[in-house]
């Protein structure tokens, strides 16, 4: 018996565009969508997935900060810590009760604002979320590759290919995503739990050496006065560096967004998940102080043990401070485990981001139709991302100090906008004395954004590049996608569907008309121009279907059909929604399935050019209505013989 092959690109395309659901669903991460069951785990162990993002940064913090602030990074570290335990917990601890079901701040500031102006700044924040989430995998997988290339058992082998091995990291992370990647909390566990006690194993081993050895506080407290002279000058300048320290503050985001995976209590409903909330507060707060404590004394121990030149440009310590000392003083042995549990903590972070992009987009950009159909898969956005990190990667030369700006940026921006937003629900819940202190730690963050755009504004130049792409095919795509029938259900109530029967058993008859005054004289004239136009026996029954427009910067949304009488003969059908072409074929459309006729819709050709008919259609949900609603109905029913008829009078 003959079998019929798909061809090699039917297997390929199919294979490629695999749904989303069968896969995003399950991946971790920034962003992640709640999984419709989930009984939840404690929060402790969900601390650990946000951990991989947040911990691992100590595989290169130390050293960024002691290049940025040279003999004052101990106490731009205590600044930094200080804006995290007093700015960036509270503003998220807060996040974590208006956004019980992980959505962030981002979809805080979208309920804030409507229409247009709201998708265009939803749009905004989105490119520095890719900003920050991109930069994460291209900085991490630079970071590894740095521990892996500087480490003495292999770095003769090794050298110069910092290059090579970063972008061998990023594809292999891509391909691991396009085989399928399940991201569990119990492996994030072990990897951070190992990590931290690696680290504090260092830290101990600094801080006896900083101890036991001569001279080391007082010559670092000699240079420090001779370079900056009293303690306000040193706190002055440690106030204008803290901006360069601020990948210490990359976590909270992510600690948010895990939100749904924190076990909650058996009475929590999902209006109102008390126990979550409990829980993720206390996971915020466990990692931020866990990581202060850590920021504090690595930025101390690498500062006084490590000579300055070690950490600039081809230093041994460069992008791996707290490895240089584990390696140092703690023999190779050790420091190749180091090495090891740091390169695969990195990758993990790598693979946190890359899953926090794939739920990150598919959470608004279907929404605003603003996606190709191949973005709801996960295997083409892989790729996609993939290639965007191999173009980070090649512009920053796999430079772990060159992408720091960036990522700082990134992370900026999202806490600023996550500050803004709990703001504004405090000033909307009268709170007057939370609101006057969340309004002071936007001003610290914005000024510490604004800050380090000055001075690194290759993190401001990247999210442009990111957030013009994402407009640019958002807006195309919405375009391309303008004549579907974005409709998911229709509703009738009462009085709507007595209307429908009472015609179903005659030919089905609906006059499109846009309100104006609403009197008699307007149904009158409206339904003797229809007979007139199209030749209809003045016997025949009408019924008027009238849209009102709501906000048409929304794409997809139900639509409910109202019935009534007016002036005690005309029955109208009042319909709202963000489109009044798709409102009317999908209300005929649902007509047809229901009595199983064909119904007739009638329109008057609407006067002016038809371009700009078009573009008010695109931005404003009216314009050219006839045209529009014949081609949502050729798109939407191939079959002309059973598509609703269209008249234009």
């Amino acid at each position: 018996m003959a079998t019929t092959e798909h061809p090699p690109e039917s297997r390929l395309r199919t294979w490629m565009l695999e749904g989303l659901s069968d896969m995003a669903g399950h991946q971790q991460g920034p962003h992640a969508a709640p999984e419709p069951v989930h009984k939840g785990q404690p929060w402790w162990r969900v601390m650990c997935l946000t951990g991989v993002d947040y911990f691992s940064t100590l595989g290169y913090q130390p050293g960024i900060a002691a290049l940025a602030a040279g003999l004052l990074s101990p106490i731009a570290t205590i600044v930094l810590v200080i804006v995290t335990l007093a700015g960036a917990l509270p503003v998220y601890r807060r996040v974590a009760d208006e956004s019980p079901h992980g959505q962030g701040s981002i979809a805080m500031l979208e309920r804030l604002l409507t229409f247009w102006k709201g998708k265009l700044f939803v749009l905004t924040l989105l490119g520095f979320a890719a900003t920050d989430f991109l930069i994460t995998i291209t900085l991490s997988a630079a970071d590894a590759s740095t521990h892996l290339v500087e480490n003495p058992h292999l770095t003769s082998v090794l050298h110069d290919k910092q290059m090579v091995i970063t972008l061998i990291l990023i594809a292999l992370l891509g391909a691991v995503f396009l085989k399928g990647f399940l991201e569990a909390i119990g492996v994030a566990v072990v990897l951070v739990g190992v990590y931290l006690a690696l680290n504090a194993v260092v830290v101990a081993t600094g801080l006896w050496h900083v101890a036991t050895a001569e001279d080391v506080v007082t010559d670092w407290s000699s240079a420090l006065t001779a370079e900056h002279g009293n303690v306000f000058v040193m706190v002055g300048v440690a106030l204008l560096v803290f901006p360069k320290l601020a990948l210490g503050l990359s976590g909270f985001e992510t600690g948010v967004a895990v939100m749904p995976h924190v076990q909650g209590d058996p009475d929590d409903s999902e209006d109102k998940p008390a126990g979550r909330i409990r829980g993720t507060k206390k996971l915020l707060t466990s990692a931020a102080l866990i990581m202060s404590v850590f920021l504090i004394s690595t930025s101390f121990i690498t500062t006084l043990l490590i000579p300055e030149k070690e950490f600039e440009s081809g230093g041994d310590a460069n992008g791996r401070a707290l490895a240089y000392l584990a390696h140092e003083y703690l023999g190779n042995t050790f420091g190749t485990l180091y090495d090891v549990s740091t390169i695969a903590i990195l990758w993990f972070a790598g693979a946190s981001a890359m899953a926090g992009l794939l739920n990150l987009m598919p959470r608004y950009l279907p929404r605003y139709g603003m996606a190709p159909h191949w973005a709801r898969a996960v295997r083409p956005m892989v790729i996609v991302f993939t290639l965007i990190g191999f173009l980070v990667t090649w512009i920053f030369d796999a430079d772990v100090d060159a992408q720091g700006g960036a990522y700082a940026t990134g992370v900026l921006v999202l806490i600023s906008s996550a500050a803004i937003a709990v703001t504004i629900a405090a000033r909307k819940a009268r709170q007057k004395g939370w609101t006057i202190a969340f309004a002071v730690i936007s001003a610290v963050f914005l000024y510490t954004t604004v800050l380090n755009i000055i001075e690194r504004p290759d993190g401001v130049k990247i999210g442009a590049c990111f957030i013009a792409g994402i407009i640019l095919v958002s807006l195309l795509s919405r375009l391309a996608r303008a004549f579907e029938l974005r409709v998911t259900h229709v509703t009738l109530d009462d009085m709507a569907e007595r209307f429908i029967r009472d015609i179903a058993h005659r030919k089905i008859r609906f006059i499109a008309n846009e309100p104006d005054r609403r009197d008699v004289a307007e149904y009158r004239d409206k339904i003797e121009q229809i007979h007139h136009d199209n030749d209809i026996p003045s016997q025949d029954d009408f019924v008027f279907v009238e849209v009102t427009v709501t906000d048409p910067s929304e794409f997809e949304a139900g639509l409910t059909v109202r019935g009534e009488v007016l002036h005690n003969r005309y029955r109208i059908l009042t319909l709202e929604s963000s489109s009044i072409p798709n409102a009317l074929a999908a209300l005929v459309l649902h007509v047809r399935d229901a009595t199983g006729c064909t119904p007739h819709i009638y329109f008057e050709w609407t006067e002016g050019n038809p371009f700009a008919n078009f573009l008010r259609f695109f931005l404003f949900g009216q314009g050219e209505v006839a045209p529009v609603t014949r081609e949502v109905l050729r798109e939407a029913e191939p079959d002309r013989a059973r598509r609703p008829r269209v008249h234009v009078g």
